[in-house]
């Protein structure tokens, strides 16, 4: 059976991202004890990972990359704000428990949007949050295997209708990922 709509797919891969000095960096492993699993063709992935994806059978090995613009996009530096420490306070004292360089936190915009904003820095009175996709500007390199392709079952389309289903790439379950399936799994 080959890749396409309808069909639930399992594969392990490693994500690497290029380094400064030429090299790479594992990002991100899918591996046969969790591996990646998700519907094909409904949204639940970047459209060029799945793109490179179509047409293969389990067991097909396969490599790609993926440009920023295919991916997360590019980085924005406006998209790094300086946020009053204050608006991070719990009974007038800062939240250093959750509030933590390398640390992501949901927020929310004058709007009511939620978004994530990773913490860069904290300052004497500020907290300086990236709003950037983690991997934005970042070229994405994949490696990996088909482990299992196979029709879409009742049962997992409710799962995605519950928001139960993680599409976050680290083939876990989401409960275990983050509320954005943007943290990696523990």
């Amino acid at each position: 059976m080959k890749i396409s709509e309808d069909k639930t797919v399992s594969v392990t891969y490693n994500l690497t991202v290029d380094t400064e000095d030429g090299g790479l960096e594992l990002m991100e492993r899918a591996t046969e004890e969790r591996p990646l699993t998700f519907i094909f063709g409904y949204g639940m992935m970047l459209e060029a990972f799945e793109r490179n994806l179509e047409g293969l059978a389990v067991g097909d090995r396969f490599s790609f990359t993926l440009e920023p613009e295919e991916a997360y996009g590019v980085y924005f530096p406006e998209n790094v704000a300086e946020l009053q420490k204050k608006m991070f306070e719990i009974d007038g004292k800062f939240d250093g428990e959750r509030v933590k360089e390398g640390e992501t936190l949901p927020m929310m915009d004058a709007q009511g949007r939620r978004m994530m904003g990773s913490v860069i820095e904290i300052k004497q009175d500020v907290v300086v949050m990236d709003f950037n996709h983690p991997l934005a500007g970042e070229t994405l390199h994949f490696d990996g295997q088909v482990t299992e392709v196979h029709p879409v079952t009742q049962e997992e389309l409710a799962e995605i209708q519950k928001g139960g289903s993680c599409s976050c790439g680290c083939g876990c379950e989401k409960s275990k990922c983050g509320d954005d399936c943007s943290d990696k799994c523990k």
